[in-house]
C-alpha cells in the first residue's frame, strides 16, 4: 500500500516536567503525519467531510521504546495497510539523527456517514480513486527512476 514520511522537530512545548516529550504529545504527532499522508494522496479530511463522511480513531495500539527531548528532530514514518473494512495505519518514529526507533504505533479508523451516524464498512469511491492514482504515481516515479539510473 502507501507508505509516507513525515518529519518533526520537537517544540519546547512538548515537554512535561521531566524535560521529555509529554506521552500524550505522541498522538499529536500522530496526527500530523496521517494529515499528511491523507493531503499526500489527495483526499483530506475536509474531503471526506465535504463528502459527507467522517473516520473517527476507533482503535490505537502503541509502544512507547525511547524518550524523545527538546529539538529531536523525528521521522515518523506512516504506512496505510488496510482500507476495508476500516483503516489501518501503521507508524513509526525515529530519531532523525541517531536513527535510534522511538515510537510505534497502529491505529483503526471506521468510515461513519455524518447524516445517519452510521457505520459503513467500505470506503468512499472517491477515496478509493484517490488511493489507486497516488499508488499508480509513485510506481511510476519508481519505474522512472530506475530507468534513468
Amino acid at each position: 500500500m502507501i507508505k509516507t514520511t513525515t518529519y518533526i522537530e520537537v517544540q519546547f512545548y512538548d515537554l512535561d516536567p521531566m524535560n521529555i516529550v509529554w506521552h500524550g504529545n505522541y498522538l499529536k504527532y500522530l496526527e500530523q503525519a496521517r494529515c499528511e499522508m491523507f493531503d499526500k494522496i489527495n483526499y483530506s479530511y475536509m474531503d471526506m467531510h465535504n463528502d459527507g463522511f467522517m473516520f473517527p480513531i476507533v482503535k490505537m495500539d502503541m509502544k512507547y521504546i525511547k524518550s524523545l527531548n527538546f529539538g529531536d528532530r523525528i521521522r515518523i514514518g506512516c504506512e496505510l495497510e488496510e482500507i476495508e473494512p476500516s483503516i489501518i495505519i501503521k507508524y513509526t518514529i525515529y530519531n532523525d539523527k541517531t536513527e535510534e526507533k522511538i515510537f510505534t504505533a497502529r491505529s483503526m479508523q471506521m468510515c461513519v456517514d455524518i447524516k445517519t451516524k452510521e457505520t459503513i464498512y467500505e470506503i468512499p469511491k472517491k477515496m478509493k480513486e484517490k488511493i489507486t492514482e497516488y499508488e499508480k504515481f509513485i510506481e511510476n516515479n519508481f519505474n522512472n527512476d530506475i530507468d534513468n539510473k
